[in-house]
């Protein structure tokens, strides 16, 4: 189907190669005056305009020919040459060069042997010099036209890629925010649920504190659920991402006996390394809450000049009183990759009769930190 602008671009060539050459065969007396001939071939070119981009090769094939016979009736100079022009550049510029600078070059020599055989008068070689110079800008400006154009696209196929790339790594670090607030949660809510069971007859007051907690986690959990979610919404409003300024209340909430100490200049931290903390140590908190629930809890955050250090240790006494059916999960080797993708490290491992978990991440100076809620 021919676009409407090819429409439009073959008018506007039409009215310049007719309206134009009439007026410009007036000064050029040894030349014929146009007839129906002349016509006919000066809207050749304007007509192959609307085939140019189905078939560049033949459009530009029948116009240069339509201009050589145009010459060769003798009509006047001028306009006539305007769409010739079009063709040459546009098949270039589309990748068919062999066929432009073909038709080009074949056209130079149709025009020098044109002027020094078939026209009355000696032809100086400064004419025969413009007329190279200007087919060789004509050119020139194709090729640059079209390597502008292919930078262009392979300027935008990088872009398309680096975003394919970063919405690649935004699901996966959405993919890690629901593991974590997930599992921290759901082990949560599983062991008061257990706790709830066990104490509902013998010491009912004890279970409906294991049942309060269930209600403030289940809560929770639908609260960073939604707050991660939302980042999928457009315009969707958002609670600030979890940090180490909520650390004290997720102590509180991990139904453990934990102690958070801090050392070093407190300060806010950038938002990777302060999210990428608080993870941590809520996954670090989750493992315990799994295999030792009954366990105390430290959880050491010193701050360094440009580095941030956390440690998680517990001391085992819950070990007893295990959770065995909640299945296996990928919490150390997600914090690992969590401190990795920030140029940090991270280790865990049984540390006296209880584990710790000891990560290191970097606080990269000039970053901005993570607005305050």
């Amino acid at each position: 189907m021919v676009e409407r602008r090819d429409v439009v671009h073959a008018i506007v060539a039409a009215v310049v190669q007719v309206v134009a050459t009439e007026g410009a065969q007036y000064p050029q007396t040894e030349r014929a005056p146009l007839d129906w001939r002349g016509y006919l071939l000066l809207l050749v070119g304007p007509l192959m305009i609307l085939w140019m981009r189905r078939r560049p090769v033949a459009a530009l094939t029948v116009t240069v020919l339509a201009t050589w016979a145009y010459v060769l009736c003798g009509f006047a100079f001028g306009p006539a040459f305007l769409t010739p022009i079009i063709m040459i550049v546009y098949s270039l510029v589309s990748g068919h060069r062999g066929p432009a600078w073909g038709w080009g070059l074949a056209s130079l020599v149709f025009m020098i042997g044109y002027s020094t055989w078939l026209t009355p008068g000696p032809h100086s070689w400064l004419h025969h010099a413009g007329v190279v110079a200007f087919l060789f800008l004509v050119l020139t400006f194709a090729e640059w036209m079209r390597a502008f154009r292919e930078r262009r696209a392979e300027k935008a196929e990088k872009a398309a890629e680096e975003e394919r790339r970063q919405a690649s790594e935004e699901r996966l670090s959405m993919a890690q925010e629901l593991h974590d607030v997930l599992a921290h949660n759901i082990s949560l809510i599983h062991v008061q649920a257990s706790t709830a069971l066990h104490l509902i007859e013998s010491h009912p007051e004890q279970a409906r504190s294991a049942l309060s907690t269930i209600k403030t986690a289940s809560k929770d959990v639908l609260s960073e659920m939604r707050g991660v979610l939302d980042v999928l919404r457009e315009g969707a409003p958002r609670n600030p991402t979890a940090g180490l300024d909520r650390l004290d209340d997720l102590a509180d909430r991990s139904c453990l006996d934990v102690k958070v100490v801090r050392t070093g200049e407190v300060r806010q931290v950038p938002h990777g390394p302060d999210r990428a903390a608080y993870r941590i140590v809520q996954e670090s908190l989750t493992n315990v809450t799994r295999h030792a629930p009954g366990s105390s809890v430290l959880v050491c955050l010193d701050y360094g000049d440009d580095t941030l250090s956390v440690t998680v240790t517990d001391d085992g006494a819950g070990k007893r009183d295990a959770v065995t059916d909640l299945g296996g999960g990928n919490g150390i080797p997600g914090m690992r990759e969590r401190a990795s993708a920030l140029g940090g490290s991270l280790t865990a491992g049984p540390h006296d009769a209880g584990f710790r978990v000891a990560a290191t991440l970097p606080i990269p100076a000039g970053e901005t930190p993570k607005e305050s809620s």
